[in-house]
């Protein structure tokens, strides 16, 4: 069973940077999965931020992240990052990956099998 956590979250200033991190507890591979980050703000519904393939070789993006965030996947240490460039109080949510055992890379929460806690990122203005 994969069990996910996220770190990295954290308190930053309109402009700054973040790097999130996702590993399985146990320090299992997760490179038969894709993968996924979403975040969910208060009061809003759960929001695709971006996906890598199990192979990390195609990557989809959310509208409102694509050109400041990057999916990156070190299958050498079982890790999935998520850097974020140029944040926006916007960007405030609480940040959570997931795994989807299926060869075909998604932007739906639905198809996701495995989910992290999330980690909470604020951005004040």
């Amino acid at each position: 069973q994969v069990q996910l956590v996220e770190t990295g979250g954290g308190l930053v200033q309109t402009g700054d940077s973040l790097r999130l991190s996702c590993a399985d507890s146990s320090g299992r591979s997760l490179r038969s999965y894709s993968m996924g980050w979403f975040r969910q703000a208060p009061g809003k519904e759960r929001e695709f931020v971006a996906a890598a393939s199990w192979n990390g070789r195609n990557t989809h993006y959310g509208d409102s992240v694509k050109g400041r965030f990057t999916i990156s996947r070190d299958d050498a240490e079982n890790v999935v990052y998520l850097q974020m460039n140029s944040l926006e109080p916007e960007d405030t949510a609480v940040y959570s990956c997931a795994a989807d055992n299926s060869l075909i890379l998604s932007n739906w929460h639905e198809d996701y099998n495995y989910w992290g806690q999330g980690t909470q990122v604020t951005v004040s203005s």
